[in-house]
């Protein structure tokens, strides 16, 4: 526990250029040398994408926050580890750690946003950051959290529209927003200037369809279609689409639950199914 406060907060100190790099313990004989086999900001970004194809966030980000202490502006370094923070802090079930992670990759996205305003992979950290926020905020925060994420996760896809994670972000907060409970609507239309502009389940459905198509490998966009697909009662739909994530080889841990999820919810489609089948017999 006090390793991983310890490592959270030296993230935030870093990317509020607070700290340098970490002082060397003991002065070596030859500093030239040392300079010389220091890895430059070019090199540690190259490890952190490589140790991120190999799934190892946790030492990526590591690395980018290596890189943000010789290089406090370096876009690409604050960007993903805003992303990492959040996957990272993610996977936590106590609020007090997810929650520290979440206010590092805050502070990452918005020095991202101070360096590029216009960059895409910024927007994004924002609106991934502020959803994932929303879940531990109260109502109020919840609501404003919602709110101020919808401009940066309409400009992300209107800059990258190739983007399939952009549009699954696009997706949820559609259906999210548009799903309000009645107290929401309420509390939003007295004190916070009303819902959010635009928010429909049809386009939640749009959004994530087009996640699906630009990267149908991915097994958690087949999840968030075949659910939205679910809930509107599109049975037949929400099958194909989940057919075809039960047949995708599952990689990390996280594709491993909700491939068993996809299986849960097929084989609940498949009994349904099949007690139709079986009234339809009866009564002929």
């Amino acid at each position: 526990m006090r390793r991983l406060f310890h490592h959270v907060w030296v993230g935030l100190l870093l990317v509020l250029g607070l700290v340098g790099p970490a002082p060397v313990a003991a002065q070596s004989a030859n500093p030239a040398a040392d300079v010389a086999q220091a890895p430059t900001v070019t090199e540690l970004l190259a490890q952190a994408r490589a140790l991120q194809l190999q799934y190892h966030e946790s030492e990526a980000l590591a690395k980018y926050e290596q890189a943000l202490s010789k290089a406090p502006a370096t876009y690409e370094a604050l960007w993903q580890a805003a992303v990492l923070s959040v996957r990272i802090g993610g996977r936590y079930t106590d609020e007090t750690r997810k929650s520290a992670y979440f206010a590092a990759a805050r502070l990452y996205a918005s020095r991202a946003l101070v360096v590029r305003p216009d960059g895409p992979e910024g927007h994004y950290a924002e609106a991934l950051t502020l959803a994932n926020q929303a879940t531990l905020f109260t109502a109020r925060g919840r609501l404003l959290a919602y709110r101020e994420m919808r401009a940066h996760v309409f400009r992300v896809v209107e800059l990258c529209p190739e983007w399939a994670e952009a549009w699954q972000l696009l997706g949820r907060w559609h259906y999210r927003v548009d799903h309000y409970t009645v107290l929401e609507r309420l509390f939003s239309r007295l004190f916070l200037g009303g819902t959010p502009a635009g928010a429909s389940t049809f386009q939640a459905i749009d959004a994530l369809r087009r996640a699906h198509e630009l990267d149908p490998h991915r097994i958690q966009y087949a999840y968030d279609l075949a659910r939205v697909y679910l809930n509107r009662s599109q049975q037949t739909r929400a099958t194909a689409v989940l057919q075809e994530a039960v047949a995708l080889t599952p990689v990390t841990a996280d594709e491993l639950e909700i491939s068993r999820r996809c299986r849960r919810l097929l084989e609940q489609l498949n009994r349904k199914l099949r007690r139709q089948i079986s009234r339809r017999v009866k009564k002929l």
